[in-house]
């Protein structure tokens, strides 16, 4: 009898990022991408989430390779963090590779993969399936649906995709293909994008964008232009500058990463730009206004990407100056919105204009919308069907979605993170959860933990209390009035008298506790927290962090 086949998923069903799926045989394990989120307002001080990676961990010997569906970083920006716990080869386009390779090299782990090329159509073995690479159209060139033969029939992913019928570099999504797939062999299992599957109709083209930006130079001869995007949406670099060298102006690239992706994809022939139409930031200023197109990285608004920096009057590369125009060639992550807001509105306090898709269509999703979810399902013809990629209600949109469409209902598995699904000769059935929680990242620390970020959220909302005593628990006396500290509850100069009865307070507390014959500092520090932590809340009906601070003599 055939072996059945397990997906495992550890992110990327229930929110936007950290996709991450394992699909298994014979023992055998093939992860198929692995993302990172961005934080939510609620993660102070957190730079990243990543999938849990226990599972794999725990099954590290059993691993067989990771797969790239293409080179987003909520597909590959996890690579480096999960490489520290194992050793794999990577397979994905050039592009995906590259994109993926650069932020392992700065990890110092390069040689913890091996990078293994694929390209369109092509077919490989990979652990205990046959892998097929079909192209995509996505908002990122060289994106794949993967289709994997196992010992149950095709399970096929269709990786993050569109339908665009005139995409920028003419490659399209090959709907003939996974045709082709579902006649000769059938598709088991479907697992496809559901971003966009609460959006009616089709998603427009990305060349739609290429024609504004070309009216939106247009209009502003004269004035100095500054783009921001996506620094992997390459087909948005290729028409921003294609719609600069028509207008006679020169582009310079602002933001590291822009800087690297673009020498990337020139090197790989995927974005096209003459040596005499590229200049360096630094001589944006020795060029008249209309000659100057800048590429920058910031359309998300992040802290300290240039965009942000020259919103604040900070980035030492770029000062805007008024008349400037700025387009945010982007829509914000769910969650970025606020981030985004506040540098249009710094960016307005510059004098300079903003161009974004409140006030015209610069940017277009690179995520199939209803119809073209209908297409796929049509073409596709799964026996079963599991929704992936987005947040939960989009999953349960997408699972009507493909009801509506005549598969029965029992036949449409939506799942979480953490959940597992086991295909077998009986059909789809759900199998044992594993750990999925959200691993934080600050800086280089990994694994922040939920306590950390529980400490954080006070100390932000309520402010922090620390009291220092000193005791000599053999006299059982104190040896100095406790003080008090605070930042963010209450402003010591304006609240001695409170501060004078708080210390009172503990005071007390610590010489009933010591007449008790309380010696060790842990007793100690309880009563202490206890006293202040009753005073505060009865007196300012605050709860701000008490830390006490008991030093014994």
């Amino acid at each position: 009898m055939p072996e059945p086949v397990r997906i495992t998923f550890l992110g990327g069903l229930g929110e936007i990022g950290r996709n991450c799926a394992c699909i298994e045989q014979d023992g055998r394990i093939v992860v198929l991408d692995v993302g990172i989120m961005f934080p939510e307002p609620d993660m102070p001080g957190i730079d990243l989430v990543l999938p849990d990676f226990s599972y794999l961990r725990d099954h590290a010997e059993q691993v067989e390779a990771v797969i790239l569906t293409h080179g987003h970083e909520d597909h590959t920006g996890g690579l480096a963090y999960l490489l520290r716990e194992l050793s794999v080869p990577v397979y994905g386009s050039a592009l995906s590779l590259g994109l993926a390779r650069s932020r392992v090299e700065e990890a110092g782990l390069v040689d913890r993969a091996t990078f293994v090329t694929v390209t369109d159509g092509e077919r490989r073995a990979i652990g205990p399936f046959e892998v097929e690479f079909i192209p995509v159209t996505h908002s990122v060139p060289h994106g794949f649906a993967t289709a994997f033969f196992t010992a149950q029939g095709v399970v096929l992913h269709s990786g993050d995709f569109k339908l665009d019928l005139t995409p920028v570099d003419g490659r399209l999504t090959d709907l003939a293909r996974i045709g082709a797939i579902a006649k000769e062999h059938g598709v088991r299992l479907l697992l496809a994008d559901s971003t966009n599957a609460e959006e009616p109709g089709f998603t427009d083209s990305e060349s739609q964008v290429g024609q504004t930006l070309r009216r939106v130079f247009q209009a502003h001869r004269g004035q100095r232009l500054i783009v921001t995007c996506f620094a992997s949406h390459i087909h948005r670099v290729q028409q921003v500058m294609d719609a600069a060298v028509a207008e006679g102006r020169k582009v310079a690239t602002l933001g590291r990463s822009m800087a690297k992706n673009v020498a990337l994809a020139r090197s790989l022939g995927l974005l096209h730009i003459a040596e005499a139409d590229l200049v360096d930031v630094e001589q944006v200023d020795d060029l008249d206004d209309g000659q100057v197109c800048v590429v920058s990285t910031g359309s998300q608004g992040e802290p300290l990407s240039a965009l942000a920096l020259m919103a604040a009057g900070e980035n030492k590369r770029l000062q805007l100056r008024p008349g400037d125009v700025v387009v945010i060639s982007a829509h914000p992550i769910p969650g970025n919105e606020w981030a985004v807001s506040r540098v249009i509105d710094g960016l307005h306090r510059t004098g300079a204009e903003v161009v974004h898709t409140g006030n015209e269509p610069v940017h277009v999703s690179g995520h199939a919308r209803q119809g073209e979810l209908k297409i796929l399902h049509s073409i596709a013809r799964p026996d079963w069907f599991v929704p992936v990629h987005g947040e939960y209600r989009h999953l349960v949109n997408h699972g009507r979605l493909a009801t509506a469409g005549g598969l029965a209902e029992e036949r449409v598995l939506v799942c979480e993170d953490g959940d597992s699904v086991v295909l077998d000769a009986g059909g789809l059935r759900r199998g044992p959860d594993v750990p999925a929680g959200f691993l934080y990242v600050d800086g280089t620390v990994g694994d922040v933990g939920h306590g950390v970020l529980r400490d954080r959220r006070a100390l932000a909302e309520e402010g922090v209390v620390v009291v220092l005593a000193t005791v000599d628990p053999h006299a059982r006396e104190m040896v100095t009035e406790p003080e008090i500290i605070t930042r963010g509850w209450v402003h010591a100069s304006e609240a001695e008298s409170l501060l004078e009865e708080a210390s009172a307070a503990v005071r007390a507390a610590l010489e009933e506790a010591l007449a008790d014959g309380a010696s060790d500092q842990d007793v100690l520090r309880r009563h202490a927290r206890r006293a202040l932590g009753r005073f505060v809340s009865e007196r300012t009906r605050r709860r701000p962090m008490i830390v006490p601070l008991v030093v014994t003599v």
